[in-house]
């Protein structure tokens, strides 16, 4: 046998080694990796032909200890239906089947059994035991069928971050809000009826093991730790019961990172049972959605863009006169009362409006544009780049070509509009040092395959020098210890910096505001100088306060507590 003879078996024999080896590979892939999916399918097929197998990735809450949690998984049971073509004996039929289906109600069914069509559900979501029981009376016209179904194992918690999944007229199933809905393609899985070749399955599978989907099917892992989720959403609700606004939210993050660990609003809903749904509004996350105007926590970002251009020192101090007439239009302090010369450490202690007004207007006198430009600097004129869907941009729209009173609006929070998650970014520039993150949800990717993919923090330029930031954060600190609540909120053995928020509201319907509704925002971070959480929380419209010192500091409080507790998180002084 010469040269050539050999090389060309030797080449055939090493193409058959690939050929098994590929093979060997998806079905290692169908037997172990999707072998429950193609299982449930082979089910489907017997016992009603039509059916498909329904498959999706989960996701999971991740405890502190890096336990995961199921947030979202897929539930299997089964479906009872009724195919009427091959039913003797209906009454007989009801009574056999209704001892282990105790929801099935006898005029329903014995209508049904006089219809027209192929088969009629009776009920689905049967647990094995109950199914098995039924198949095994052997009953004509009574079959049983294996389905599965999208289950979120906590109800409520984190709903608006999860979001739904949905149907479409092709019987497509795909996510339509939250996590669902931005990791869709991870997520989803491709959907085969029970009669699916075989062969082409294993093919199908092999192309998956050469990167077609296992590179991009997985489940997703979230930073959101289930605990403190549940506690600020039980917060968020002691709150809501005792103040009654039509809508409430709160954000935990860690502004070194943008690690959400916990966000919720209420109104919500829960995601297995969307039957007794108010409307479809209430599945929108307001917290990413929409936009307000978010009153004075807006202060300490004007106070820092006057600090970093130099216009003020933190030991500056300038007349404050109570009220001031600008552009024809009239704005006070919450009071109306002046105050005289003061320093600036008091526009953020007594949260006054006409000092906000005046450094701002110093700093566009010195730098026109410079306001437009430390506001988008601060992420608030665009989106924060969250992987949670539809995110809605700030509006900071009457600060491109200023009239003095948008300048002086704006710097106490009037006059321009900002998402919660674009505000508690903003806000995290003075708790990690001058720069932006992105906020984030998802923690990891696990593909089928085996492989991970972790969501690495994106952290962007400075924007605001440090000895600003320093000076800013000693001021908030300054405010939660001396000014603050007659500063109860103030902890001895840690340094907490806070600012709240009260905004008119804009009447969409007679324009101007609202002269008896506000929103109520807070925001604080801790260790003040090098912080571990930044909490954001705001309601609108509540009841029986006008101010938010009233109804958002005890919330700030008990979610601080509970975090530096939770956390075992070391004193700062």
């Amino acid at each position: 046998m010469n040269s050539k003879a050999r090389f060309r078996i030797r080449l055939i024999f090493g193409g058959v080694i690939l050929v098994a080896l590929a093979i060997t590979l998806a079905l290692y892939r169908i037997q172990i990796l999707k072998g429950s999916t193609y299982a449930a399918k082979a089910q489907a097929q017997y016992a009603k032909p039509s059916i498909s197998v329904f498959d999706r990735g989960s996701i999971f809450f991740q405890a502190k200890d890096g336990t995961r949690v199921a947030a979202a998984a897929l539930s299997r049971g089964y479906l009872v239906y009724l195919n009427q073509k091959l039913l003797t004996n209906a009454s007989q039929t009801y009574e056999a089947i209704s001892q282990y289906l105790s929801s099935l109600d006898k005029t329903s069914f014995m209508k049904a059994a006089k219809s027209s069509g192929s088969y009629v559900e009776l009920e689905d979501k049967v647990d094995p035991t109950m199914a098995g029981n039924i198949q095994n009376l052997n009953i004509s016209g009574i079959g049983v069928a294996e389905e599965a179904w999208r289950s979120y194992p906590g109800g409520t918690l984190a709903a608006h971050a999860l979001g739904i999944i949905g149907e479409t007229a092709s019987s497509t199933v795909s996510g339509r809000y939250g996590l669902e809905r931005s990791y869709d393609a991870i997520l989803s899985r491709s959907s085969q009826g029970g009669d699916a070749d075989t062969f082409a399955g294993l093919f199908g599978g092999l192309g998956s093991i050469f990167g077609s989907d296992s590179d991009t099917q997985g489940d997703v892992v979230t930073y959101i730790e289930p605990t403190v989720e549940s506690y600020l959403e039980k917060v968020l609700s002691d709150t809501q019961a005792q103040w009654h606004p039509s809508e409430i939210g709160g954000i935990i993050m860690d502004p070194q990172t943008g690690e959400i660990a916990a966000l919720s609003s209420l109104p919500t809903f829960d995601p297995n049972d969307l039957s007794n749904l108010p409307g479809v509004s209430v599945l929108a996350n307001p917290l990413v959605e929409h936009v307000y105007e978010m009153g004075s926590i807006m202060k300490p970002l004007t106070m820092a863009m006057a600090l970093d251009t130099g216009v003020e020192k933190p030991d500056s101090t300038y007349n404050d006169v109570g009220c001031e007439t600008i552009d024809k239009k009239k704005i006070c302090n919450y009071d109306g009362r002046a105050r005289g010369v003061i320093p600036m450490q008091q526009i953020l202690s007594q949260s006054l409006n006409i000092g906000a007004a005046t450094i701002a207007l110093a700093v566009n006198s010195a730098y026109p544009g410079d306001m437009l430009k430390y506001f988008s600097s601060y992420g608030l004129a665009s989106t924060t780049g969250i992987d949670l869907p539809n995110e809605a941009t700030g509006i900071v729209n009457n600060l491109k070509k200023p009239k003095d009173i948008d300048i002086a609006t704006a710097a106490y929070g009037q006059g321009v509009a900002i998402s919660p998650m674009e505000m508690i970014r903003g806000l995290s520039v003075l708790a990690n040092g001058g720069y932006l993150v992105t906020p984030h949800v998802a923690d990891e990717i696990d593909y089928v395959d085996g492989s991970k993919k972790m969501i690495q923090p994106e952290k962007q330029s400075t924007r605001l020098k440090s000895e600003t930031v320093q000076a800013v954060d000693t001021m908030l600190v300054t405010v939660v210890d001396k000014a603050f609540a007659t500063g109860t909120l103030s902890m001895q053995h840690y340094s907490i910096a806070a600012k709240t928020g009260t905004a008119e509201i804009a009447d969409p319907v007679n324009g101007g505001y609202y002269s008896d509704r506000y929103l109520h925002s807070f925001f604080g971070f801790f260790p003040a100088y090098n912080p571990r959480f930044i909490i954001f929380l705001y309601q609108i419209y509540p009841k029986g306060a006008l101010y938010a010192s009233a109804t958002l500091t005890k919330p700030f409080a008990d979610l601080s507590k509970f975090l530096i507790d939770y956390y075992s998180i070391p004193p700062d002084r």
